[in-house]
């Protein structure tokens, strides 16, 4: 008895603890480790790229390698950034401000954010949707055509 409790607790326990993954796909190219340097720069730039996701518009100032394709753009991107954030407000400051007014104004902005969201959603849902229905459509085809090819061909040997 306590030989199997100690197995189990050896083997068992850690394997459901403590899962081991599965081995990579025979194709899959193991890629060499990275120096402590290189895993501070990876990180440096995750949080300077998580930092920057917070503000709303992410600018040519926070991701430079997308913007160096026309230079005659970056000016007005910029410009155009401070014209939106100074006559649209973000959800999050319309939010700041409604709670600032109580709950009598905080209530619309919440239902006005939530129902933004809805449609969003609504509508991601229904581009998935017909894409689901287009991807159904072509495999049903395929299978007609394919069904055709072989009774054209059966009929093709019956005849002959």
């Amino acid at each position: 008895m306590c030989r199997k409790l100690y197995d189990y607790v050896r083997y068992d326990l850690k394997e459901i603890a403590f899962p081991s993954s599965l081995p990579d796909p025979p194709h899959i190219k193991k890629r060499r480790k990275l120096t402590w340097h290189e895993r501070f720069l990876v990180l440096k730039e995750a949080s300077r790229l998580y930092a920057a996701s917070w503000v709303r518009d992410i600018g040519p100032d926070l991701r430079p390698n997308d913007y160096k394709k026309d230079d005659g753009t970056e000016d007005k991107s910029n410009g155009d950034k401070s014209r939106s954030t100074e006559t649209e407000p973000s959800a999050l400051e319309d939010i700041a401000v409604a709670a600032r007014g109580g709950m009598e104004t905080l209530r619309p902005a919440l239902q006005r954010l939530y129902m933004t969201r809805a449609s969003a959603y609504r509508d991601a849902l229904k581009s998935f949707i017909e894409g689901y229905q287009e991807g159904i459509q072509q495999v049903m085809e395929k299978k007609e055509d394919s069904s055709k090819a072989q009774q054209e061909g059966n009929t093709d040997k019956n005849s002959a």
